[in-house]
C-alpha cells in the first residue's frame, strides 16, 4: 500500500482543478517547487539582513545559499520530513545538505511560521497578481459586447416573468456592474496584505533580540528589511505565531463573492440559452448531447455554475478555523489551509478563464428577441389566456377606419426600442465613466486569448 503523499498517476486521485481545469501558471504557484524555493529565499533574506546589522554570517555563506536555491532534493524531503515529522525542519536540513558552509546560519533565529506564513502571503499577493487581470479581461470582453447591443431591445423579466422592455446591453451591463466591484475588492484585499516579517516563536523577537545582545532597534531594522525584500510595504506589528487567520477570511470572502457574481452571470446566460435569445460559443466537432446530437448545452456556463458553487462554500473554512485559534497560535489551521487556500484560487482562476472563453463568443438572436416581445406583448388580454384564441389586436386596428390617422405610424409607435427608455444612454455612460478608468492599469495585458484544458 503507498503512503500518504505518494498519490500521482491514473492509478490515484488527482485534483481536478488542477489536472483538468486550473491554468498551468496558477497551479504553478502553488506547488511545492514554488513554495520550498520560496522558503529558501526567505532564508536568504533573512540571513542578507543580519549580516548587515552584524551578525557573523559570511559572504561566501551567503553565495552558497544564493546557488542553491533551486537545487531542491524533493525525495531527501520527503524522507527527512517522515523521520522529523517537520515540514520546515526537513527542509532546513536538506537546504543545509547542499549548503554545507551556510548550514548553520539557514532559519537563524527563526521561527517555523517565518517561512510558512510569508510564504503563504507571498503566494496569496502573486496569485491575486494572476487573477485581476483575468478579470479584468472578462470585464473588458463583456463591456465590448455591451458597447455593440446597448440599443437592441429585448424582454426584461423579473421574477421571471415578462416585464418592461430593456436591451441586450443593459442587461450585460448588471453583470460588467457586478464583476467592477469584485474586481476593486481583489484589488484592494491585495494591497491590504501585509508581511509577517520576522517574529519568532510567539511573535515577541524574542530570538532576535537575544542574538542582538538586546538591541531593539536592530530587531526592528530586521524585520524591516527583510520586508522590503519581499516587496511588501509593511508588516504586522502584532502577531501570534502566525499572521492572524482573519486575513484569510479576507481574502476567501472576496474570492467567494467573485464567485455569486459568475455564478448570477451563468445562470443568466442558461436561461437565456433556453429562451433562444443567446448562447455561449459551440465548436464545430463539440457534442451536446450522446444521445441528442442536435442539442446545444451550455456546458461552459453550467461548469463556471458549478464550480462557483464550490467557491462559494469555501469561505467557511477560515471563518472556522480564525475563530478556533486558541492564544498564539494552534496547529489544526494547517491541514485545512492547504487545502483552502489553494483550491479557491484554482477554482477562481477556472471560472474567470472560462467566462473569459464564453464572453469572447457569445451569440445573439436578434429575431428570437423581437419575435418574444411580439408574442408576449400581443398575449395581454386575459381573454387570449382564457379562451385559447389568437390576439388579433394589431390586425384590427390596422383593419379599422377609426384608427386610419395613426396607420402610417403604427410600426414606428409599436418599435421594441420606444419602450427601452434611457438603456442604451445608461450601457454608453456606465462605460466611459465607470468601466474604462478601472480598466486602464490593466490595458496592456487585454490581448490574451482564454484557453481551456477541457
Amino acid at each position: 500500500m503507498a503512503a500518504a503523499g505518494d498519490c500521482g498517476g491514473p492509478d490515484s486521485y488527482r485534483s481536478p482543478l488542477a489536472s483538468r481545469y486550473a491554468s498551468p501558471e496558477m497551479c504553478f504557484v502553488f506547488s511545492d517547487r514554488y513554495k520550498f524555493r520560496t522558503w529558501r529565499q526567505l532564508w536568504l533574506w533573512l540571513a542578507e539582513a543580519e549580516q548587515t546589522l552584524g551578525l557573523p554570517i559570511t559572504d561566501e555563506q551567503i553565495q552558497e545559499m544564493k546557488s542553491n536555491l533551486d537545487n531542491i532534493d524533493f525525495k531527501m524531503a520527503a524522507e527527512e520530513e517522515k523521520r522529523l515529522r517537520h515540514d520546515v525542519m526537513a527542509h532546513v536540513h536538506t537546504f543545509g545538505h547542499c549548503c554545507p558552509k551556510a548550514a548553520g546560519v539557514i532559519h537563524l533565529g527563526a521561527t517555523s511560521c517565518y517561512v510558512g506564513d510569508n510564504t503563504d502571503l507571498i503566494i496569496l499577493r502573486n496569485a491575486f497578481d494572476l487573477l485581476l487581470p483575468k478579470l479584468a479581461r472578462v470585464i473588458s470582453r463583456l463591456a465590448n459586447f455591451a458597447k455593440e447591443r446597448a440599443d437592441l431591445p429585448t424582454l426584461g423579466f423579473t421574477h421571471f416573468q415578462p416585464a418592461q422592455l430593456t436591451t441586450v446591453g443593459k442587461r450585460c451591463c448588471l453583470w460588467i456592474q457586478d464583476l467592477c466591484i469584485d474586481l476593486q475588492n481583489l484589488k484592494r484585499v491585495q494591497d491590504d496584505l501585509r508581511f509577517r516579517g520576522v517574529k519568532g516563536t510567539t511573535g515577541t523577537q524574542a530570538s532576535f533580540l537575544q542574538l542582538f545582545e538586546g538591541d531593539h532597534q536592530k530587531v526592528e531594522q530586521l524585520d524591516k528589511m527583510v520586508t522590503e525584500k519581499a516587496g511588501f510595504k509593511r508588516s504586522f506589528i502584532i502577531t501570534g505565531q502566525t499572521y492572524t487567520r482573519k486575513v484569510d477570511i479576507e481574502v476567501l470572502s472576496v474570492l467567494a463573492s467573485l464567485g455569486a457574481s459568475v455564478h448570477k452571470i451563468c445562470t443568466d446566460i442558461r436561461l437565456l440559452a433556453n429562451l433562444k435569445e443567446m448562447e455561449e460559443p459551440f465548436e464545430k466537432q463539440q457534442i451536446g448531447s450522446s444521445a441528442m446530437p442536435y442539442k446545444r448545452n451550455p456546458m461552459r456556463s453550467e461548469r463556471c455554475c458549478s464550480l462557483a458553487r464550490h467557491l462559494m462554500t469555501l469561505v467557511m473554512d477560515p471563518l472556522q478555523t480564525a475563530s478556533v485559534q486558541w492564544f498564539e497560535r494552534t496547529l489544526d489551521d494547517s491541514a485545512n489551509r492547504r487545502i483552502c487556500l489553494a483550491e479557491a484560487f484554482l477554482t477562481a482562476d477556472t471560472i474567470l478563464n472560462t467566462l473569459q472563453n464564453i464572453s469572447e463568443g457569445f451569440v445573439v438572436y436578434p429575431k428570437d428577441c423581437h419575435e418574444k416581445i411580439r408574442v408576449l406583448s400581443q398575449q395581454a388580454a386575459a381573454v387570449v389566456k382564457q379562451e385559447g384564441g389568437d390576439n388579433d389586436l394589431i390586425e384590427r386596428i390596422q383593419a379599422d377606419a377609426y384608427f386610419s390617422p395613426i396607420h402610417a405610424q403604427l410600426d414606428r409607435l409599436l418599435d421594441p426600442s420606444s419602450f427601452t427608455g434611457c438603456a442604451a444612454q445608461q450601457v454608453q455612460r456606465f462605460l466611459e465613466e465607470e468601466v474604462c478608468p478601472l480598466l486602464k492599469p490593466y490595458e496592456n495585458v487585454m490581448e490574451v486569448k482564454a484557453e481551456l484544458c477541457l
